[in-house]
């Protein structure tokens, strides 16, 4: 039977697939994760076998979905192995055999050290990518130790890492679980290319290279890459920066690196490399792809995802993280707040690559029409929900700018804030027959909304969707993260003032009456980020008393790679101003800090 299915068409297969897997699990199935369902393709071997420390969602919220779908529309063979066991005969890694072209290797939506502890390094009891929120299905650094596993057992294949972590840690970068400097982690997991960022377009290319080729060194000047080459690998202008060794010897080296690497990162056009020297090697990284144009963006939201689990979780406990997304559409990538201790910015890319409405109502129409959609759509936002289709008034002037921020110490008068697009797509996805409630789940900067531009028409366009967000889109809670009151802590965060928070608030309170709705406004509040003393915990403390809140959502700080945050935690600098910075370290001074968020208990 399998022989002869191998020479039916393609499209008659999946057509029985879905059949099939409609039939026994009642729902779609996506891509083949056993060597049943492969056979059941028809394929001797996969092009591409993904590995991923997440449950496998097809839904476009879930990064190697995304992947998956991007390689498939280019004409590959994708089968996906979700959250191998590592602590057996490794029978996960072997049973798909090898790939054709290689393995792509991520640790899943979250750095897997953020995932697995606490801001005080507690191992944590629940996993939210996981089945039945269960901890446990993931090692520790997970693309490292999956992609040794696969160089182990598969020595001649090579092996991609990319996703979060990997985008991450692509330099030296201060690990807060082990307290040191870490190489980057090409060097650790023995994996040929890094893909950093939201690397769609380079991981086509790469496949497309070998593909043709063969080998993998034909793919080291695809942009968006990273990789260890040999010492005399140079060009004349290549961005050096201070070596492993050195950053281990002194701690400002580091800090210096750090700044390089953030102003590159935040160039419109950036065409160096950057290059690292890590023990006998050469770290090289490639510039970044060029902003997703809006008719880029949507063909990669517009491919064929199913929306579910895959069906080899039907008989088991929901995914957490699947529950809180599976009705919420993304409508655009990027975010140019610049927040100190954030790591999108650093992923996914300061320049905002807005999904075009047309794209967006059509995810809601196929939302609304699921058997087992109720009505009320979660979210409709990104990595901040109110910059969509916000960019440069004079792109030019973009292209001169390396700041990391566009809103960060005031509002870039070459920003065009307006958030007219935002209420006017808000508007349209209340038309779509069968949704009945679209709300904001996604932080929103209300600094942006609340901005005096110096035109009044923009002003009166902000104003509007204030009060339209308020009205129509919060589900009873709108969450906005102020981060602190302390306005010396707030420059170091890059924040703005608190007194914006509270000019919202009463914005938030006159809008609520008016219209007599029941809502709270929950601010979200950080402790023991560097340059927090207790002393500024107590202000935070009465200045939130003073406004009613009992604080909920706090969190305290965590050092993440690659933030500027995690440089001075590491270095107690500000690699900026030279000047130090206080830091909380003990499990003693940090617990002080967090305490003054529960002064009511």
């Amino acid at each position: 039977m399998t022989e002869d299915l191998s020479v039916i068409p393609r499209f008659i297969i999946n057509s029985l697939c879905v059949f099939y897997f409609q039939m026994q699990d009642k729902a779609k199935i996506s891509f083949p994760s056993s060597k049943k369902e492969l056979k059941f393709f028809g394929w001797e071997q996969p092009d591409i076998i993904l590995i991923s420390g997440d449950a496998y969602i097809d839904h476009p919220a879930f990064g190697v979905a995304i992947i998956a779908r991007v390689l498939e529309d280019s004409g590959y063979k994708v089968a996906v192995i979700p959250q191998p066991n590592c602590k057996d005969d490794l029978r996960d890694f072997k049973k798909l055999g090898k790939p054709r072209l290689f393995f792509g290797v991520s640790a899943g939506n979250m750095d897997s050290m953020v995932n697995h502890y606490t801001a005080n390094k507690r191992l944590r009891s629940d996993d939210a990518y996981t089945p039945g929120g269960k901890a446990g299905f993931r090692p520790d650094y997970a693309s490292m130790v999956y992609s040794n596993i696969l160089k182990s057992l598969f020595p001649d294949v090579p092996v991609i890492i990319g996703g979060i972590e990997a985008s991450m840690r692509r330099f030296t970068h201060y690990d807060y679980w082990q307290d040191k400097l870490l190489p980057t982690i090409l060097h650790s997991s023995k994996a040929d290319i890094l893909c950093y960022g939201m690397a769609e377009k380079s991981i086509v290319e790469i496949a497309s290279n070998i593909d043709k080729t063969g080998h993998i060194y034909e793919v080291f000047d695809i942009k968006q890459i990273a990789y260890l080459g040999d010492m005399d690998d140079l060009k004349s202008d290549d961005i050096i920066l201070n070596s492993h060794k050195d950053c281990l010897k002194n701690k400002n080296k580091y800090a210096e690196n750090f700044i390089i690497i953030e102003k590159e990162s935040n160039k419109y056009n950036s065409r160096q490399r950057i290059t690292q020297i890590v023990d006998n090697k050469k770290l090289i990284v490639n510039p970044p792809e060029n902003v997703l144009s809006e008719k880029e963006i949507d063909s990669i939201y517009n491919l064929p995802y199913t929306g579910f689990p895959h069906p080899r979780y039907n008989k088991k406990e929901p995914v957490p993280a699947y529950e809180m997304i599976k009705n919420s559409v993304t409508i655009h990538r990027g975010c140019f707040g610049g927040c100190s201790f954030c790591t999108i910015s650093a992923h996914q890319g300061k320049f905002i690559s807005s999904r075009s409405k047309a794209s967006i109502i059509n995810e809601l129409e196929k939302i609304s029409k699921r058997h087992d959609f109720k009505g009320h759509i979660s979210d409709i936002g990104g990595p901040t929900a109110n910059m969509y289709k916000m960019k440069g008034i004079n792109i030019r002037l973009c292209e001169k700018c390396n700041k990391a921020s566009c809103i960060f110490p005031d509002i870039c008068k070459n920003l065009n804030c307006s958030h007219k697009p935002l209420t006017e797509l808000y508007k349209k996805t209340t038309e779509i027959n069968g949704i009945k409630k679209v709300t904001v789940g996604s932080g929103i900067r209300y600094d942006l909304c609340l901005a005096e531009t110096g035109s009044k028409q923009t002003d009166k366009e902000n104003s509007e969707y204030v009060e339209i967000l308020i009205k129509n889109h919060v589900s009873g809670r709108l969450k906005v993260a102020p981060e602190h009151t302390s306005q010396k802590l707030l420059q170091l965060m890059r924040k703005p003032s608190f007194g914006i928070f509270r000019k919202f608030k009463k914005i938030f309170d006159k809008i609520n009456s008016g219209y007599n709705l029941n809502q709270q406004l929950v601010p979200y509040f950080i402790s023991a980020h560097p340059g927090c003393t207790e002393n500024d915990m107590a202000e935070l403390a009465g200045e939130t008393k003073d406004l009613g809140f009992k604080l909920e959502q706090v969190q305290a700080f965590t050092p993440t790679p690659m933030t500027l945050s995690a440089v001075m935690y590491h270095t107690g600098k500000c690699p900026y101003t030279k000047k130090p910075v206080f830091v909380a370290k003990t499990n003693e001074e940090r617990k002080k800090q967090i305490r003054h968020f529960f002064w009511y208990k």
